[in-house]
């Protein structure tokens, strides 16, 4: 019953023990203050009988206390002890000793019963409101803990929901980034497969290109050297066919220096007149026998002359041999260097 009544319900519920309470305790101290006047003002000595209100006063504002922090007390959930209990249970007996004082002393049973209404009402008023508190604030307690367990457990199973849909929704996320990402890296390999083809076609043509290029400097290279290599074959037949011309001008030229020289030689050895058969001989080889040179050095020597320095007859004066001699060994040098000059 008390789980399903709402916070207004149970504030409402306090107000009105509140209230209540309060309006039995002014009633009943102001009934106080009216009946108990004039017993003590029976009492007191003459001269003091303004006094007599004080007492009822002092007494209903124990009562008023009393009231007042059991009310606070029990609001807060404790216990205020003993003395609390003491001081209560002594204020209402006081209260109702006298209130009924007057009726006991003059021996009226019914004005006793009449007086001691409200002292009664008041004391069963607090003991009853102290409960009535204390049941409410434990009802209260046991409704807000269990308010606070269903709370709680709505809070983890929101909290258990939200963790739920968070990890789905990751989840999906994360299912839709793997997607992304497998997507990406299937285009990323085939940008990469179409760049290696690209590349690996542009290269290809790029060889052939090169190997055009070669091909065709290499073309132009055989090209340029066979025209270089005919240019040179021809430019060295013409030297050698020169060379040959010059050759053998050059061959005749001595043939016929070698026939004039004989034939001057035959003219002066007849015109001169010499018995000795060693002194012709003499004339035809050049030097003297003790000054002819070795045939080694005479070979040398020859060889150190360019064509056309020194006449046949003075190489063959200088080396003691004979002009014939002379003229065969110019010869074979001549054609010697022949084959030397055509190698290069």
């Amino acid at each position: 019953m008390l789980d399903s009544l709402s916070p207004e319900q149970i504030r409402s519920a306090e107000k009105t023990l509140s209230y209540g309470t309060w309006a039995i305790t002014a009633g009943a101290v102001l009934f106080s203050v009216l009946t108990v006047t004039p017993l003590v003002v029976r009492v007191t000595p003459d001269g003091w009988e303004k006094t007599a209100p004080i007492l009822p006063l002092v007494v209903d504002t124990a009562v008023v206390i009393v009231v007042r922090l059991d009310a606070t007390v029990a609001r807060l959930g404790g216990t205020s002890g003993a003395w609390p209990a003491v001081l209560r249970w002594m204020t209402g007996l006081m209260t109702l000793l006298l209130n009924i004082g007057d009726s006991a002393l003059d021996g009226d049973a019914v004005g006793v019963a009449v007086h001691s209404v409200a002292p009664l009402l008041l004391i069963v008023t607090a003991e009853a409101g102290l409960a009535y508190r204390r049941a409410i604030n434990r009802a209260v307690d046991r409704i807000e803990r269990s308010r606070a367990a269903a709370t709680k457990e709505r809070e983890q199973q929101q909290r258990a929901d939200r963790e739920r849909e968070q990890q789905a929704r990751e989840h999906r996320e994360q299912q839709a980034r793997d997607h992304a990402e497998k997507l990406e890296r299937e285009r990323a390999d085939r940008e990469a497969s179409e760049r290696a083809a690209e590349r690996e076609h542009t290269a290809r043509m790029e060889r052939e290109r090169l190997d055009r290029e070669t091909e065709t400097r290499r073309e132009q290279r055989e090209y340029e050297e066979r025209v270089r290599r005919e240019e040179q074959q021809r430019a060295d037949a013409l030297r050698r066919e020169q060379r040959e011309q010059a050759d053998r001008s050059r061959l005749e030229q001595q043939a016929r220096n070698v026939v004039s020289i004989a034939s001057r030689e035959a003219v002066e050895r007849d015109s001169v007149n010499t018995v000795n058969g060693a002194v012709n001989t003499a004339v035809n080889s050049g030097p003297a026998p003790d000054k002819k040179m070795r045939e080694s050095d005479a070979r040398s020597y020859l060889r150190s002359f360019g064509e056309g320095e020194k006449s046949v007859r003075q190489l063959a004066e200088e080396t003691g041999w004979s002009v014939g001699w002379v003229a065969n060994r110019l010869r074979e040098s001549a054609e010697e260097s022949e084959p030397a000059e055509a190698a290069v």
